[in-house]
């Protein structure tokens, strides 16, 4: 699988981001931008990267933590066990990452992959884990020109009473939206499902809101505490679905 690193310029400095393409075949290929999980950026994003381009398509996974300096992305079990650590990761680079800031990042992730001659389309896919699965449908909802396939797994806050809530953006959404959910996830109960579900619904979003049983928060990363290879098998047959479905019949760039 061919993986290579790119410096992307933002709008508050610059971040490394990884761009998978697929080993067979030649491009141009339909685009997918990847939102990360709270853990940041490793080995384990990068093999979801390759299974997604395996699929036939470019994959771009930026780096959201930049602005909080260089890290180490920490050990799972390290990071669910010492909530003092946990505490001071959250302050020092997930808080760095809020839906402003990304907003902002991705219109340079976008303008990169509309530049990008590996390209098919201006059409693109996007898929997030834990808080970029609310970042997926933000982006959905902010270039609703752009994106038009949009999927979260075990992503959390995406309904609730902030007036940032990725539900309100669902009046903007043209894309297909694909959300699957954790069992008992308190980031994401049945209460979220039921409004996010009904936003989409009232706005004509074409989509599914399900819930992976026996699926823990954080399922999808093979070096999760918590992964589950069968749902995570899952999460890519669901997502390259979505993908097949909307990205290779999008027109190509002109």
């Amino acid at each position: 699988m061919s993986r290579a690193t790119v410096t992307l310029k933002t709008r508050d400095g610059q971040t490394e981001a990884s761009v998978f393409r697929p080993d067979s075949g030649k491009g141009p290929w339909p685009a997918v931008l990847v939102y990360q999980d709270g853990r940041g950026i490793r080995p384990a994003l990068f093999e979801l990267g390759e299974r997604i381009a395996q699929g036939g398509y470019l994959v771009l996974l930026p780096d959201l933590f930049y602005r909080g300096g260089p890290y180490k992305a920490p050990d799972a079990e390290a990071f669910s066990r010492d909530p003092e650590f946990r505490k001071q990761w959250q302050q020092k680079y997930m808080a760095t990452a809020t839906k402003a800031n990304v907003r902002s990042d991705t219109e340079a992730f976008l303008a990169f992959l509309a530049a990008e001659p590996d390209v098919r389309s201006l059409s693109i896919g996007t898929t997030g884990y834990c808080m970029g699965g609310g970042l997926s449908l933000a982006a959905a909802g902010h270039f609703p020109d752009r994106v038009i396939a949009a999927a979260s797994y075990h992503g959390g806050n995406l309904a609730t009473d902030d007036p940032d809530s990725p539900h309100l953006l669902a009046p903007q959404i043209r894309a297909r939206v694909y959300v699957a959910g954790a069992i008992e996830d308190a980031s994401f109960p049945d209460q979220q499902k039921q409004r996010l579900t009904d936003a989409l619904q009232q706005a004509g979003v074409q989509h599914t809101v399900e819930t992976y049983e026996g699926a823990k928060h954080g399922w999808v990363p093979s070096d999760s505490a918590v992964y589950n290879k069968a749902a995570s098998e899952r999460h890519y047959q669901t997502l390259l679905a979505l993908f097949d479905a909307t990205l290779t019949s999008a027109p190509p760039k002109s």
